[in-house]
C-alpha cells in the first residue's frame, strides 16, 4: 500500500501560527441604584436603558465584564477582589460621589478609571483628571465608540504611570545621594576624614555587608543620633 502524503499549501509556503489571542480586558463597572421604583419615572427608565447600553457594549467590543458594583462603601473590598483591569463609573448627576467611592477603592492599587455620563456640567471635569480619571466622556456610549475610548484611556494611564515611577526614581535618587552627602560630612568632621576618604569608608562598607551606599549612609546617621 502507498503512503499517503500530507496535503501542503497550494502557495508552497509554509503555514504561519496565528498570533496568540489576547485576554480580554477584565471590566468592573460601578453603577448607579438602577431600581425603578416608579413605572412611570422617565427618568430612572431612561437611566436604566443607558447603563444596559453600556453594559452590551462592552460585552459586543470583546471585553470581559466581570462585575457592576455600586458606588457604596464596600466596593475597595470588592474591587480588591476582583482585580479588574480598568473601572469604568457609569453616573449622571451623581458622578462626584461615584468617583470619590471609586478614587477611595483604588488608592493603595491604581487602574484606569473612564467615567461614561449624559451629565453635560463639566465644571468637574479637571477634579475628576487630578484624582485619576483616564477618560471622562459625554454621551460617549455608541458601541462603535467604546473600544477606541478605553485604547486611549489605557494609553494615557500607561503613559502617567510611567511618568509617575520616573519622577519617583529621580526623587529616591536625589535623597539617596543627599543621604550619602550627609553621611560624609560626618565621617570627615568626627573621624577627621578628607571627603575621598569618606566616600571610600561608606562604599567599602557597602560592599562588605553586600549593602546600598545609601543604606550604610543611612544608618550611620542613625548610629550618630543615637550616641548623640
Amino acid at each position: 500500500m502507498s503512503k499517503k502524503t500530507a496535503s501542503k499549501p497550494a502557495s508552497g509556503k509554509k503555514a504561519q501560527a496565528k498570533p496568540p489571542v489576547q485576554a480580554a480586558l477584565r471590566i468592573v463597572v460601578v453603577v448607579p441604584d438602577l431600581e425603578i421604583e416608579d413605572p412611570t419615572d422617565e427618568h430612572a427608565i431612561s437611566q436604566a436603558e443607558r447603563s444596559r447600553a453600556l453594559r452590551i457594549g462592552l460585552l459586543e467590543s470583546g471585553y470581559n465584564l466581570i462585575a457592576s458594583l455600586p458606588a457604596d462603601v464596600f466596593l475597595a473590598d470588592r474591587i480588591g477582589q476582583l482585580q479588574p483591569d480598568l473601572i469604568i463609573v457609569d453616573a449622571e448627576s451623581e458622578a462626584r460621589d461615584a468617583l470619590e467611592h471609586v478614587v477611595f477603592a483604588t488608592r493603595d492599587a491604581r487602574r484606569p478609571i473612564v467615567l461614561f455620563t449624559d451629565d453635560r456640567d463639566t465644571t468637574h471635569v479637571r477634579d475628576a483628571v487630578a484624582v485619576g480619571v483616564s477618560a471622562y466622556i459625554v454621551d460617549g456610549l455608541a458601541s462603535q465608540r467604546i473600544r477606541p475610548i478605553l485604547d486611549v484611556a489605557l494609553a494615557r494611564f500607561e503613559y502617567e504611570e510611567r511618568l509617575r515611577d520616573e519622577r519617583d526614581d529621580a526623587r529616591n535618587a536625589l535623597h539617596e545621594r543627599t543621604v550619602v552627602e550627609r553621611a560624609k560630612a560626618l565621617l570627615m568632621e568626627r573621624q577627621g576624614l578628607g571627603e575621598k576618604e569618606a566616600f571610600t569608608k561608606l562604599r567599602k562598607i557597602a560592599m562588605d555587608k553586600g549593602l546600598k551606599m545609601a543604606e550604610v549612609a543611612q544608618r550611620t546617621l542613625d548610629m550618630a543620633d543615637l550616641l548623640s
